[in-house]
């Protein structure tokens, strides 16, 4: 038996969970974007304003990074996940501006047990990232494999 609380068995197909928010700042989107994806509208205001974006932006993949950290808090941390195999697809719907607070959600999809492995289960799962304004700014779809709660260590 295991003790986290997400485990195969407790997801359920329709449900919606919150992972919770998280305002951007325009600190980290420059850090990230320094490091990681050095174009003029992720480092700069001004030319965040020049271009179609409309201000500082975090990059697209500062906006998977994000959520993926607000998925793992909201609940992957206290799961039996082993991981995905991939994501179906990874949407940037708006662009994410320093200040805006994101708030996340994760509507389960379907899930299946695994046909060549007994204790593993996988989960489809569609995620949103809306900003204060209600808009979407990121969608994405992938499958989780988790540990069934019988045969979880």
């Amino acid at each position: 038996m295991t003790s986290k609380k997400w485990a195969f068995e407790d997801f359920e197909e329709g449900a919606v969970l919150d992972i919770g928010s998280k305002t951007v700042t325009a600190e980290e989107i420059i850090e990230f974007a320094t490091q990681f994806d050095a174009q003029p509208m992720h480092l700069d205001e001004e030319a965040g304003k020049a271009s179609i974006l409309g201000g500082l932006a975090a990059s697209g993949w500062h906006s998977c990074c994000m959520f993926m950290r607000m998925m793992c808090d909201g609940f992957l941390l206290d799961s039996t996940s082993q991981g995905s195999p991939g994501i179906a697809y990874a949407r940037w719907k708006k662009p994410v501006l320093a200040g805006d607070t994101l708030t996340g959600s994760t509507v389960i999809v379907a899930k299946r047990e695994s046909s060549s492995r007994p204790n593993l289960g996988l989960v489809t799962c569609r995620h949103e990232l809306r900003n204060q304004k209600n808009e979407v700014v990121l969608e994405l779809e992938n499958t989780g494999m988790f540990l069934k709660r019988e045969v979880a260590q």
